[in-house]
């Protein structure tokens, strides 16, 4: 009798160790599916940390932003995965934060960078699973193993981007075209370097593009040919974004750029062009300025775009807190009128158009001048200010409406 009684509370812990993987095994998957019905705001969260870790906007390579973001996706649903299959039975870490890394190591991304962000995800992450492990009741027994298979998780992701980043960022040998984009970078961020290796005399005048999409090298060079100029071309064999310059003894315009384009470009290359600069200064601003009207360009889906013509846009659509303020200011409102706002943006979007003047409004939209009127002063009810006085504002933020994708 004594020695089953011994036996049954001997077994009495290992029952609950088996009762609480069940339990685990049970609240991991239920946390994950709450966790992503709030996906967006972990995303969102996560990127704003890690922008203040250090903004991926300076870095000169065009690619490196949407890079960055894909990868903390990435790392988001990994993360997810192991919620919902366990430590033992989660995938391998995803290529895309290998690739990361690499481009990390290649742009000259301080490695410590890369592990504060990886904390900071980690850190951001672990705060959201203990809200919901809470909101859900998850008992208290359960949660430390959760949170312990996310620690093993993130053991894991940093020593395969350590090792990634490492073998990236080891001597290799580098080609022409390798140390062309190294020089040009390194240029690009003011640094004084030999640019013997960029192949491209810096005094004179320059005209800055990006060009993206298949081909997009050879329509440069095309390009530069038709309007008698030099070329430098940099890019990545793997990415479809070239950074170019055009250069001569004499200025050349984006607007006569812009024409030559038309004549030779196809459909499938989307080119920004800066404004004309002199010497390295000018060189380097022109490259700004074309870089900064390229997402501008890949959601309005203009083929060729000037700087000159989305300068307050362009700026604007780098200042995370401009954007978010002009759409709560306007935006959200306009989306509480009726039809979700769309009869509202179109007509409003036809009064700017036509240089708030309501008869041609009316004419641009097929209805009559009352009709105009009446759906503007309703609008001007859901924003409570008159048009004159929030008239730009307003306009602004349709074109972001048009032009940014919102974070």
């Amino acid at each position: 009798m004594s020695s089953r009684r011994e036996s049954g509370l001997a077994g009495q812990p290992r029952r609950r160790a088996l009762a609480s993987a069940r339990s685990t095994a049970e609240a991991g998957p239920a946390l994950a599916s709450r966790l992503r019905e709030r996906l967006p705001e972990i995303e969102t969260a996560i990127a704003t940390r890690i922008y203040a870790i250090s903004d991926p906007r300076d870095v000169g390579d065009p690619a490196y932003l949407e890079g960055l973001n894909a990868a903390i996706a990435a790392a988001i649903e990994y993360r997810l995965a192991v919620l919902e299959l366990g430590e033992r039975r989660a995938p391998v870490v995803p290529p895309v934060l290998l690739g990361q890394a690499r481009l990390d190591a290649r742009d000259g991304v301080p490695l410590d960078t890369v592990l504060r962000r990886y904390f900071a995800g980690t850190s951001l992450f672990g705060d959201f699973l203990v809200k919901e492990a809470e909101r859900a009741a998850v008992p208290s027994s359960v949660l430390p193993s959760l949170l312990g298979s996310q620690a093993v998780l993130g053991d894991r992701l940093l020593a395969a981007v350590s090792a990634e980043y490492a073998r990236e960022a080891m001597d290799r040998p580098k080609g022409a075209a390798e140390r062309r984009r190294d020089c040009a970078k390194a240029l690009i961020a003011g640094e004084l370097v030999d640019h013997s290796d960029l192949g491209y005399e810096l005094e004179g005048h320059h005209l800055a593009l990006m060009a993206k999409g298949e081909g997009a090298p050879a329509a440069i060079r095309a390009l530069a040919e038709s309007l008698e100029r030099r070329v430098l071309v940099v890019t990545r064999e793997e990415e479809p974004v070239s950074a170019c310059w055009l250069g001569g003894g004499a200025p050349l315009t984006a607007w006569e750029a812009a024409e030559a384009l038309d004549e030779i470009s196809s459909n499938r290359v989307l080119v920004t062009i800066g404004e004309p600069g002199e010497g390295l200064p000018g060189w380097r601003l022109s490259h700004r300025q074309a870089k900064a009207a390229l997402p501008i360009a890949e959601r309005s889906g203009e083929s060729v775009l000037r700087y000159a013509d989305v300068v307050l846009l362009a700026s604007i659509a780098r200042d995370d807190l401009a954007v978010a303020s002009l759409r709560q200011l306007y935006l959200h409102p306009l989306a509480e009128a009726r039809g979700g706002g769309a009869v509202a943006r179109e007509t409003l979007r036809a009064y700017f158009a036509a240089e708030r003047n309501v008869s041609s409004t009316a004419a641009a939209l097929g209805v009559n001048r009352r009709t105009v009127t009446n759906r503007l002063r309703a609008i001007e009810d859901l924003l409570g200010r008159p048009l004159t006085e929030l008239g730009t504002d307003l306009e602004t933020a349709l074109r972001l409406d048009e032009s940014v994708t919102p974070p």
